[in-house]
């Protein structure tokens, strides 16, 4: 009689026989999964060959990437499975690193737990896994990976933001947490035209301080292709407006009803709002209107903006206010990017409305970005009023530190800064 003890991992037996037995039968599972993590790593060294390390994003080189367990989220088809290809092949020995999806076949059959532990049996260092959330359970899984093997380091990506923050309870005090946004223009350029050009503080943008190559290349042609199709590292691949769609519609359909644990009216619901801030974005939230018009109760409208936000859908504008008010005060509501609107948007995008999604969209990554009782944002005590190439200064007339930011523009002249200028802020 055998009794395996699962904190151990390891059989009790009480007679010759049955220690045979169980003997055999470990044997037999260690080939086994011998056999399957070997198919694992075919499947890495196949997808490491494809991947090109030419440019990497700027989050890269922010991440400390020797903590023992880092969570890295960001919405569908921003590139964080390139860029953990990318660590793979550029920092790692063979055989001490093992990048799993984890939705592969072989946890059909196998945990996340027995393969970290094998895995650094056999001398392995750093687990990646891609797409987390799609593991059930995974939060309790990677937790105790933590605890009971702590000298292997685990990075693990989730594209469903919302179920990330659900499963990162017990996780908060172990895990350094990043999360990845699309692409900026400076990395659309450098992306699309082989360049290394450099990213600058806001304070060195508004100094006019942005420096390129302007012999080869026109800037603002190339931010005119930004905006339509530039902001998701797939822009070079064909079919980008239906890729995009097909990110969108997972994220509605599963990703965020998943979540909130909605039924399929509710989800409808959810789409429907996400059409309707599409249509009319900046939206200045009207609550009492949406109630009628899309049926959704008052108290449930602001739980579908959150969810919205948290998956990157949209961007929500608060006001410049402090304390427990903060989290009520949303001024405007955007889309994330402009190639969203170009996909959602029945008519033609509004190019004003796309200057202030850009512009909020670039600096909200590494600033705290507020509306402004006078212009349009307030960041770090500096006020910006966003428009075209004949935008007048009224609105930062009062301003201690006002910026006009100007689109159709190449070069900034005293305060008036040209659009373009701010996709170099990462």
């Amino acid at each position: 009689m055998c009794e395996f003890n699962k904190n151990m991992h390891y059989y009790l037996c009480n007679s010759k026989k049955s220690c045979t037995f169980v003997a055999n039968f470990i044997q037999i599972e260690t080939i086994n999964l011998s056999l399957a993590m070997n198919t694992l790593y075919q499947t890495m060294e196949r997808m490491l060959a494809q991947v090109s390390t030419t440019t990497r994003r700027y989050l890269h080189d922010q991440i400390e990437w020797n903590a023992r367990l880092i969570a890295i989220s960001g919405q569908r088809g921003v590139g964080k499975t390139t860029m953990l290809l990318q660590r793979i092949k550029q920092n790692h020995q063979p055989n001490e690193a093992l990048y799993v999806l984890a939705d592969d076949f072989y946890f059909a059959q196998h945990r996340l737990f027995e393969l970290a532990l094998q895995f650094y049996q056999q001398g392995g260092r750093y687990l990646y896994i891609d797409e987390i959330h799609k593991y059930r359970g995974w939060s309790n899984e990677i937790k105790n990976i933590y605890d009971q093997i702590p000298q292997l380091n685990v990075i693990y990506t989730g594209s469903s933001i919302l179920d990330l923050e659900r499963g990162d309870a017990d996780l908060s005090r172990r895990k350094l947490g990043y999360k990845l946004h699309g692409l900026s223009f400076r990395e659309y350029v450098n992306m699309s035209k082989g360049l290394s050009l450099p990213a600058y503080s806001l304070e060195d943008i508004v100094s006019g301080k942005v420096e390129f190559p302007m012999n080869n290349y026109r800037p603002l042609q190339l931010f005119a292709e930004y905006m339509q199709k530039g902001y998701y590292p797939f822009f070079s691949e064909p079919g980008y407006a239906e890729r995009l769609k097909g990110a969108l519609k997972l994220t509605m359909e599963v990703d965020i009803p998943m979540y909130a644990e909605m039924n399929v009216g509710s989800a409808q619901k959810l789409r429907k709002l996400l059409y309707v801030l599409a249509q009319s974005v900046p939206f200045k939230p009207n609550y009492a209107k949406l109630e009628r018009d899309l049926d959704i109760s008052r108290n449930t409208l602001p739980q579908y903006m959150d969810y919205l936000d948290k998956a990157g859908l949209i961007n929500v504008l608060r006001e410049n206010t402090h304390g427990i008010k903060l989290l009520e005060k949303i001024d405007k509501v955007y889309l994330n990017n402009p190639n969203i609107a170009e996909v959602l948007s029945e008519t033609s995008t509004d190019i004003g409305n796309m200057r202030e999604t850009i512009f909020l969209s670039w600096l909200r990554v590494g600033y705290h970005v507020t509306s402004s009782s006078i212009a349009d944002f307030e960041i770090d005590g500096k006020t910006f009023e966003v428009g075209g190439k004949n935008k007048g200064k009224r609105q930062i007339a009062d301003a201690e530190q006002g910026y006009v930011v100007k689109d159709n523009i190449e070069y900034a002249y005293h305060n008036e800064i040209p659009l373009w200028h701010f996709g170099f802020v990462y």
